[in-house]
C-alpha cells in the first residue's frame, strides 16, 4: 500500500508537470475534496469533485508560468502520504515571481486520490 499511495501521488505531479489535465484529473476520485488554505499572496479555496479538481489546476495553468516545482521529502504512512516542496512561478498578468514552501497531505484510496489539503507559504521574489 505504501509504495502504491506514493505511486499515485508522483503520477499526478508528473501530470501537473507536463500540463497534461486530463492525466492530472485521472488520478483523483469522483468525489475528491482538495484544500487550499492559502498563502500570504494566493487565497485560499476549496475544489471538490473531479470538475473541481480541473478548476484548480486549470487556475494554475492559466494564471501562472511554473518556474520550477520540486517535491522534495515524501512521508507516507498506509494511504496517507505527506509531501514537503516548493515552487517558484511568475504570474503571467503582473509578471510578478512568487516562491513559495508547501506540505501537501494527500489520502489515496483504491489507487486514486480522495483528499488533498495544503498548507503553504508564499513571497515576491525581489530582483
Amino acid at each position: 500500500m505504501k509504495n502504491s499511495a506514493k505511486k499515485v501521488v508522483e503520477n499526478m505531479f508528473a501530470a501537473f508537470s507536463s500540463g497534461d489535465a486530463d492525466k492530472f484529473v485521472a488520478t483523483v476520485s469522483e468525489d475528491t475534496v482538495w484544500i487550499y488554505h492559502g498563502t500570504q499572496i494566493i487565497p485560499a479555496g476549496t475544489f471538490e469533485k473531479k470538475e473541481g479538481v480541473r478548476t484548480f489546476f486549470t487556475n494554475i495553468m492559466e494564471r501562472t508560468e511554473i518556474i520550477n516545482f520540486e517535491p522534495q521529502q515524501y512521508i507516507v504512512e498506509g494511504n496517507m502520504v505527506v509531501v514537503l516542496g516548493r515552487e517558484h512561478q511568475k504570474v503571467k498578468r503582473s509578471g510578478r515571481e512568487l516562491k513559495q514552501k508547501w506540505v501537501q497531505i494527500y489520502t489515496v484510496e483504491n489507487d486514486l486520490i480522495t483528499r488533498m489539503e495544503e498548507f503553504a507559504t508564499s513571497a515576491e521574489v525581489t530582483k
